[in-house]
C-alpha cells in the first residue's frame, strides 16, 4: 500500500511539473504590448529635374552664323553663342543706319536755325516767339535722333545670341548656316543651381503632404543622402492619380545630377501607437486579428494594423497597452480545431 501511495505522489508531482513547464512555455510565447512613439513617414520615388529650362530664341529672322556651342557646355550669363546675318539683316541695318544719319542731319539743321534766330533776336530782327519755335524744333530733332540710335542699337544687340544665365546647354536645335525665323528656339539652357526633386504621391498620402515637411532623399545607388523639404504641392492629379510634389535640398551644393533618381521619405506627425510583433497578426476573411490571453484562454481580438518598422507593426485601433498577446504560433492557435469540422468533398 505504501508503494501505491508513493507511486501516486510521484505521478502527481510529475503532472504538476509538466503543467508548470507548459505554463512557463506559454508565458514565453506571450508578451504585454506597449505603446511606442512613431513618426508617420511618406515614401515615394523621386527624380531630380530642373526647376525651369530657359529657351534661347532668335529675336530676328535671318541666317545663323558662328554657332560653336554644343549640348552639355557650361555657359556664362551674356556669353556670345552665335550671331544672325543674311540679306534681311543687312537690309534692316542699312535702313536703321540711314534713319540715324537723317536724324543727325535734321538735328544739325535745327541747331543752325536756333543759332540764327538768337542772332536775329539780338539784332532786333527777330522775336522771342521765333526763338522758342526754333528751340522746340531742336528738341524734336534730338528726340528723333535718340529714337533712331536706340532702334539701331537694339537691332545690333538682337543680332547676337547670348546666354541668358549661368548654366548648362541642354539642347542645340539649329546649325550654322540655317535660316531661322523670329521667335524660333535655338538652344535650351538649364540655369545653374536650379535643380529640385519631383515626387508623385497617391491617395491619402498625397492629401497629407504639405509645404514645409522635411525628410531625406536617398539616391538609387545609395551613394548620397540629402536632407530635403517640400517647397511646392502642385494640387493637380496626373492621369495615374498621383499628385506631384516639389522638394528642394536644405543643404548647399547637394551634388544632384539632372535625371538622377532615388527614394524620398518625408516625416509626418508623431503619434503614440501600440506595437506588436508582426508574426502575432492573423489575417482571416479580410480581417486582421491577434490572440489575447484571458483567464479562460485565448480570445481573438480584431485590430486595424498601421505602419510597420522592422519586425514590429503598429496598431491603429483595437488594442490597448498592457494587453497580453500570443506571439508564437498564433496562426495555428487561431485555427485550432478546424480539421475536426472539416468535411471532405463527395
Amino acid at each position: 500500500m505504501s508503494f501505491l501511495r508513493g507511486n501516486r505522489r510521484w505521478r502527481s508531482l510529475s503532472a504538476g511539473l509538466l503543467l508548470a513547464a507548459g505554463l512557463a512555455h506559454a508565458d514565453a510565447n506571450v508578451i504585454a504590448v506597449q505603446s511606442r512613439t512613431i513618426t508617420r513617414q511618406f515614401e515615394a520615388y523621386a527624380q531630380v529635374e530642373p526647376v525651369a529650362v530657359l529657351p534661347v530664341r532668335a529675336a530676328q529672322s535671318g541666317v545663323l552664323r558662328q554657332l560653336e556651342i554644343r549640348a552639355g557646355a557650361r555657359v556664362r550669363a551674356g556669353q556670345k553663342l552665335a550671331v544672325l546675318g543674311g540679306p534681311e539683316i543687312a537690309s534692316l541695318l542699312a535702313q536703321d543706319k540711314s534713319a540715324v544719319q537723317s536724324a543727325r542731319t535734321n538735328l544739325a539743321g535745327a541747331q543752325q536755325a536756333l543759332t540764327i534766330q538768337r542772332k536775329q533776336l539780338m539784332s532786333h530782327l527777330g522775336t522771342r516767339q521765333t526763338v522758342l519755335q526754333a528751340k522746340g524744333a531742336l528738341a524734336e530733332a534730338q528726340a528723333r535722333l535718340d529714337t533712331a540710335q536706340a532702334r539701331l542699337h537694339a537691332l545690333q544687340e538682337s543680332l547676337t545670341v547670348a546666354a541668358p544665365a549661368n548654366g548648362i546647354v541642354l539642347a542645340v536645335n539649329v546649325a550654322n548656316g540655317e535660316r531661322i525665323g523670329a521667335g524660333q528656339t535655338l538652344l535650351s539652357v538649364q540655369p545653374a543651381g536650379t535643380l529640385w526633386l519631383k515626387a508623385p504621391y497617391y491617395g491619402t498620402d498625397a492629401a497629407a503632404i504639405h509645404i514645409g515637411m522635411s525628410g531625406q532623399f536617398v539616391s538609387a545607388d545609395r551613394a548620397r543622402t540629402v536632407p530635403v523639404k517640400v517647397s511646392a504641392v502642385f494640387g493637380a492629379l496626373a492621369p495615374d492619380g498621383s499628385q506631384s510634389v516639389g522638394l528642394v535640398a536644405t543643404t548647399p551644393s547637394p551634388g544632384w545630377l539632372n535625371g538622377e533618381s532615388g527614394t524620398v521619405t518625408l516625416n509626418g506627425p508623431t503619434r503614440s501607437l501600440v506595437a506588436v510583433p508582426t508574426r502575432a497578426l492573423i489575417l482571416d476573411r479580410g480581417q486582421w486579428w491577434v490572440l489575447v490571453r484571458t483567464d479562460n484562454g485565448y480570445r481573438p481580438q480584431a485590430v486595424v494594423p498601421g505602419p510597420s518598422r522592422g519586425w514590429q507593426t503598429f496598431i491603429e485601433r483595437g488594442l490597448k497597452p498592457g494587453t497580453h498577446v500570443l506571439v508564437e504560433n498564433a496562426y495555428l492557435e487561431f485555427h485550432r480545431g478546424v480539421s475536426r469540422h472539416y468535411q471532405p468533398p463527395d
